[in-house]
């Protein structure tokens, strides 16, 4: 095996009756042995704005008075060549679960891996960081770490070798996943009117090259997106 893979995922709106159309699911990708360095940096640009260390970076953070720091958090993202970015978007209003014999869970898993299975590299080791969201986290680990392994027939562990759930506040990565997998959302929710997100998604824009509301090519190797709908699992477009 080669050098092991960091996924740092998050998700938004993936619950059946949440009351939003669309379900975003996202993930940061970095080597591990180039984890520490990215953390650091990150924390160097809060305190070259006057944050602390521990300051939480959340999408929901964004304000025109933060824009210059979320702008250069962004920028730094595509400026690493360690760095890389992958997103589902899903439309939940298309769903059908009994004509595929599946719960709304089986659905999210079978998203998860839609969104992982392109990320996944033979002979290389995975260690997958879930954002902890709720009590059900510990059971969801679990539950994902059995459906990636049976389905890249990975039963000794060795392709995904942890899925773990941790505190997006200690993790710069999952922070940085919040803030792209945020924006993402936002667009296709066709969201707008707060000045700060609006300029770091024209940011976005610029230095992704894409609208955001579009599929990216599958081998897209810095921000990927896939936009699925209903039964055939088709592209969206604009």
């Amino acid at each position: 095996m080669t050098e092991s893979i960091n996924i740092y995922c998050d998700e938004s709106c993936h619950l059946p009756n949440d009351g939003e159309k669309i379900m975003v699911l996202g993930a940061v990708v970095c080597p591990v042995d180039k984890a520490r360095e990215i953390a650091v940096r990150l924390r160097e640009i809060k305190q070259d704005h006057g944050f602390a260390p521990s300051f939480e970076c959340k999408w929901n953070k964004i304000s025109p008075a933060k824009a210059a720091f979320y702008r250069d958090w962004l920028d730094y993202f595509f400026d690493d060549d360690d760095l890389s970015f992958r997103a589902v978007v899903a439309d939940k209003t298309c769903l059908n679960h009994g004509a595929f014999n599946q719960d709304h869970d089986d659905w999210y898993f079978k998203m998860m891996f839609r969104l992982l299975e392109p990320i996944i590299k033979p002979q290389t080791g995975h260690r997958i960081y879930l954002d902890k969201k709720d009590t059900r986290s510990a059971k969801k680990v679990s539950k994902l770490h059995d459906v990636l392994c049976n389905n890249l027939y990975d039963f000794d562990r060795e392709i995904i070798e942890r899925v773990q759930v941790v505190e997006s506040h200690a993790v710069e990565q999952l922070q940085l996943s919040d803030l792209l997998l945020g924006a993402v959302a936002y667009v296709n929710r066709d969201l707008s009117g707060n000045a700060g997100k609006d300029s770091f998604i024209d940011r976005l824009r610029q230095r992704s090259g894409y609208s955001l509301k579009a599929s990216t090519l599958l081998r897209e190797p810095k921000f990927n997106l896939f936009l699925w709908r209903g039964q055939s699992g088709a592209y969206l477009h604009e």
